[in-house]
């Protein structure tokens, strides 16, 4: 790293940029001129300070500044391989061109390992399947089948408001404070790590067992603004869901079709059409004038795949027409 005629890191000030390995400087330079590309290209706003301690610590290592050997892995300037618990072996005769080391806000230390790798497509199923996101069951599929919300939130509610009281006690600066902040971010960090393996599982399950998913285009930004229900759709984390089985579906070639969000899934008879004037949030069950009785979110999760098929074969809206 040269400024000018001087060599930076010979500086008295500035020696410890020494210290490290070139890996993670430069890592840090290219994460700060695409923050500014961004900025000037008006996609994000200025780019600001990330100081340690507050955000997740990472460290990325390009090649040449790390090696990899009979399934261990050696970063420049460390005296000894780094001692990993791997939660999955890379692909065979994968070449690793990038490894990021993050440390998050409970301690724990993460490697991730950049390597290329081609996803084979799953053999085509005939099964489609609609999805209705909620609160009491997390989703409703068009098969007539409700999948239980977990509630990680809920169920570590107490323990989360004792850990934060007592973080609130400790003065600012202390020790106590650093170890009560580490409490309420291990708490945090519980529920995180069962919703996402929660959801892992559940959009997994969804892409392998169907070929077309269509589920609702839902504003959650919106919605959350509804204080009463904010906290229990941020439990949920159906943006996350969404974004699990999109992604997952590009991998394994499964195609998933976004139902307009003013479509009235609910209020609308899977049987003969009809669309009620009002049904209530706590209406759940609901028998239309054919004589058809619905279950309140089966029936959406039947309709968003109806109009899922149709944008699928014509291309058409899927939004109520205006009379």
């Amino acid at each position: 790293m040269v400024v000018g005629s001087r060599v930076v890191k010979r500086d008295l000030e500035t020696r410890w940029l020494a210290e490290p390995s070139k890996g993670p400087l430069q890592a840090t330079l290219r994460h700060l001129q695409t923050a500014f590309v961004n900025f000037w290209a008006k996609r994000a706003g200025y780019p600001s300070f990330k100081k340690k301690g507050r955000t997740i610590d990472a460290a990325t290592y390009f090649r040449g500044c790390f090696t990899y050997r009979d399934g261990q892995v050696r970063l420049a300037k460390q005296g000894r391989p780094l001692d990993i618990v791997w939660s999955r072996p890379l692909p065979d005769g994968a070449v690793p061109s990038q490894v990021t080391v993050s440390r998050n806000s409970r301690g724990q230390y993460h490697l991730s390992i950049l390597v290329e790798e081609t996803m084979a497509s799953l053999p085509s199923v005939g099964a489609r399947v609609g999805v209705d996101a909620g609160i009491t069951a997390l989703v409703a599929l068009s098969t007539g089948e409700k999948v239980t919300n977990p509630k990680h939130e809920e169920r570590d509610r107490v323990r989360l408001a004792r850990a934060q009281r007592e973080l609130s006690r400790k003065a600012k600066g202390s020790r106590n404070r650093a170890k009560a902040r580490a409490r309420v971010a291990r708490v945090h960090g519980r529920i995180a790590d069962r919703r996402r393996d929660c959801l892992h599982t559940l959009s997994t399950r969804v892409i392998c067992e169907n070929q077309t998913v269509a589920l609702e285009d839902l504003p959650v930004r919106n919605l959350l603004r509804n204080h009463t229900l904010a906290r229990s759709i941020s439990d949920a984390s159906w943006s996350e869901l969404r974004r699990m089985v999109e992604y997952k579906a590009g991998w394994y070639g499964r195609t998933v079709i976004a139902v307009d969000r003013f479509y009235p899934s609910s209020k609308t008879c899977s049987a003969c059409g009809v669309v009620v004037a009002e049904l209530p949030l706590h209406v759940r069950e609901w028998e239309c004038v054919c004589g058809a009785v619905h279950d309140r979110d089966v029936n959406a999760a039947k309709n968003v795949l109806a109009a899922g098929l149709a944008v699928s074969a014509c291309g058409e809206g899927v939004r109520p027409p205006r009379w």
